[in-house]
């Protein structure tokens, strides 16, 4: 049994207290207390992560022990279980990242964040609208997403509502269990409306690769911010404005954190993979050879402080990082400080520096290469 004292952010809000745990949280006691009123340390859910395409100059796309090393660099940087994301390619291409992802799924590897599942970022997007995505895009067909979810299991599919026969793909998808999100698409603010009516749950990078909002034509950006209860965005001040990111923090009740991270997370500048692409990571930023970003070089811990420097309450960023992404997946176990829950947990200073992690109850070495 091991145990933490400090400021615990709970489901009903700050206690200054004791949590115990093992692979679980076992007892949580304390009282309500502001933060500000003490210098203890800072206990938050481990963060949660559904985009993540690599990290350690790994990319998911490899296949085989990538994910080892991805995972790893991402829980030392907070993020406690994620989303394996693929890119649009050819058939074969998403198998065998696949089968890779279903090998760390099926055993979580030590030091690293839990694999939960997939989010497949293509191929059913639009090609017009690609962004850093290869051009294999390709109308979505049920028999070869079945085909991918019986590999590894799909929690997050990304499609782009206007291309044919992607409406009724949602419904179909929704009642598998597979949370479908918006994104790499041309479509109106119309067909954003229908898709949500048809079931879809969330936004692919809210801004980029998607029509934006003009006051005649709201796009698919307008959509979202008229309707969508869920969101992600990617906080790296470079992907979107920080005008912008208030804006959407004020129109979508859950909009939530999300790195889409590169082989180039956690390394030095340089030439990476992602996917086909070779991407150069240089300035903070990770770009292909025309300019386009491609991905990022975020980790969940600085899109915390990211948050917080925008004028979010502690509370209010931490669970962007966490809470909402367990609610979209309907994951009651995860995102959360309470008895019962996985043991997922980051320790953190007043200047929101990591001093722990653990991931279901086991720590997390800092320090460790990758």
């Amino acid at each position: 049994m091991q145990n933490l004292h400090g400021n615990i952010l709970t489901p009903d809000g700050w206690q200054h207290g004791e949590l115990r745990f093992d692979t679980h949280i076992t007892a949580l006691q304390g009282q309500a207390r502001d933060p500000a009123g003490n210098a203890d340390d800072i206990i938050l859910p481990g963060f949660i992560d559904l985009h993540v395409h690599g990290g350690g100059g790994r990319d998911v796309m490899e296949g085989g022990d990538a994910l080892s090393v991805i995972t790893r660099i991402h829980a030392r940087h907070g993020t406690t279980s994620l989303l394996a994301t693929t890119m649009t390619a050819p058939k074969r291409e998403i198998e065998h990242a696949l089968s890779g992802v279903a090998t760390v799924v099926a055993q979580r590897t030590g030091g690293g964040a839990r694999v939960l599942g997939v989010h497949l970022e293509g191929p059913y997007i639009n090609p017009g609208k690609l962004g850093a995505q290869p051009n294999f895009a390709r109308d979505g067909v049920l028999n070869e997403i079945s085909s991918f979810n019986n590999l590894a299991p799909l929690r997050v599919l990304t499609l782009a509502p206007e291309v044919q026969g992607h409406m009724a793909l949602i419904s179909e998808l929704v009642s598998r269990g597979i949370r479908v999100q918006l994104g790499h698409t041309l479509g109106s603010y119309e067909d954003g409306v229908e898709a949500l009516k048809h079931g879809a749950s969330s936004f692919t990078h809210l801004f980029n690769a998607m029509t934006g909002l003009h006051h005649r034509e709201p796009g698919m950006v307008g959509a979202a911010l008229a309707h969508a209860e869920y969101a992600e965005l990617i906080p790296d001040l470079l992907h979107v404005h920080p005008g912008a990111i208030k804006a959407a923090l004020r129109a979508i009740p859950k909009l939530y954190c999300v790195t889409d991270s590169t082989a180039a997370a956690g390394m030095p500048d340089g030439n990476y993979k992602l996917g086909r692409h070779t991407v150069t990571k240089c300035m903070g930023g990770v770009r292909l050879p025309d300019g386009t970003l491609a991905g990022s070089t975020l980790t969940l811990d600085e899109a915390l402080r990211n948050l917080v420097s925008l004028g979010l309450d502690l509370d209010d960023a931490a669970r962007r990082l966490s809470t909402y992404q367990a609610e979209l997946l309907g994951l009651d176990d995860r995102g959360q400080l309470k008895p019962g829950a996985y043991a997922d947990i980051v320790v953190l200073d007043r200047n929101l520096k990591l001093k722990a992690v653990y991931v279901e109850g086991e720590p997390v070495n800092l320090t460790s290469e990758k």
